[in-house]
């Protein structure tokens, strides 16, 4: 397709040109956005390394100290459908800087909590931020840079990833007990952020309006109720084998045979390669529609689940679902975007499913496996994967222009 300069000068041209002049994110507020990805990643990560420190202060069960971890997440959700509500209504300059005024307030009143059900409060106060932030910077990228913002959707859900592994590695390092100092740390590092926010267009372009940029058009589709509970069903699946390899790898890793510090280093390997494989494909997404990326990602990590099953090759192999399953989420956004460029809520719908599928998982998959066995992990997930192939193949055939 030609670029909009060669077309014949008209509203919709005069429209893209004068895109650069006032760009969605100036330079300084791209960096800004990938810190604060990375932010929410080391947010997300804290929790779990700091529970032995939460049962030791407060005298927590193991499941009631798990319930931080979950406010979290709930708070999100909220987030997620909270701001959604808002875009549109307040300035993105608004809604980013209450998101990351939340964190901060959330992450340090947890660092203070005189109890744990204030504690529990203000993890899902911080979980709303986290929410605010996961929803609103996506969906900003995903319409604010034409072509390229499937690239850029890697590059800053990849940051993510960052925070995700330093997290814990700074809980190993300062220790489980220091949980305080660490949270009001996070809560003070927020607040430089929303000095960067006068980078961010208060009023970006519409996802209609993107699209064209995105050099795809807009798909003329057929029951769009329909693709959007596919696209949704995707993004839940896809979350579910992403947490359920991240939660049940080092377990299954044992069963077979790996001792317990092998496991574990195999699992942080997952995880690097799902950040690696995110900056990977960011100059692919430049030649290749988001269609052949996720039926390429959806095959691979079948593919993988399916060697995982092969006990001398597991830990190889769950490295190869953590770099297939990596374009996965950001990529589908732009397409999600121009096959319903006014269903502008789709975003947060996806978005949403994916942090509960994250929830769901663990006690679906567990269910599971206490009929078949820790063996049966990889083909369980397996099997997931491939119905999200199946998922993905549809979409293809759904969303195809008429």
């Amino acid at each position: 397709m030609s670029e909009p300069s060669t077309r014949p000068c008209d509203t919709g041209t005069r429209a893209a040109s004068a895109a650069p002049e006032a760009p969605v994110f100036s330079p300084a507020a791209v960096v800004a956005s990938c810190v604060g990805f990375v932010l929410i990643g080391v947010l997300q990560a804290l929790y779990g390394p700091s529970i032995p420190a939460f049962r030791r202060e407060f005298g927590l069960s193991p499941a009631a100290a798990g319930l931080g971890l979950s406010a979290h997440f709930v708070g999100g959700v909220a987030g997620v459908l909270l701001f959604d509500r808002l875009y549109g209504r307040l300035g993105n300059r608004q809604i980013l800087g209450a998101s990351y005024l939340l964190m901060a307030v959330g992450a340090a009143g947890f660092a203070w909590a005189p109890n744990w059900p204030v504690a529990l409060a203000t993890a899902l106060l911080g979980g709303l931020g986290f929410g605010g932030i996961d929803y609103g910077l996506n969906q900003l990228f995903a319409v604010g840079f034409g072509h390229r913002s499937t690239a850029m959707l890697n590059v800053l859900n990849a940051h993510f990833g960052i925070g995700a592994i330093l997290g814990p590695a700074l809980v190993g390092t300062v220790g489980a007990g220091h949980y305080p100092a660490i949270f009001l740390g996070f809560a003070l590092v927020n607040l430089p952020l929303l000095l960067c926010l006068k980078g961010v267009r208060d009023r970006a372009p519409q996802p209609s309006d993107a699209a064209g940029d995105a050099g795809g058009g807009q798909a003329l589709v057929r029951g769009l109720a329909s693709v959007l509970a596919v696209f949704v069903a995707l993004y839940v699946l896809h979350v579910g084998i992403e947490a359920g390899v991240g939660g049940w790898e080092p377990t299954h890793l044992e069963t077979v045979g790996y001792g317990a510090g092998t496991a574990a280093t195999a699992t942080s390997v997952y995880w690097l390669m799902m950040t690696v494989g995110r900056f990977l494909v960011a100059p692919i997404a430049l030649r290749f529609s988001p269609q052949a990326i996720i039926t390429v990602s959806c095959a691979g990590m079948t593919c993988c689940l399916l060697l995982a099953s092969v006990a001398g090759l597991a830990p190889y192999a769950y490295a190869g679902v953590g770099l297939f399953i990596a374009p996965v989420f950001p990529t589908g956004l732009p397409w999600l975007h121009r096959t319903a460029p006014r269903a502008r809520r789709a975003g947060a719908m996806v978005i949403a499913a994916s942090m509960v599928g994250g929830v769901a998982a663990g006690p679906a998959l567990g269910k599971a496996i206490e009929c078949s066995g820790v063996r049966a992990v990889p083909l369980l997930l397996g099997a997931v994967s491939a119905l999200c192939l199946a998922a993905t193949r549809w979409l293809i055939r759904a969303t195809r222009p008429r």
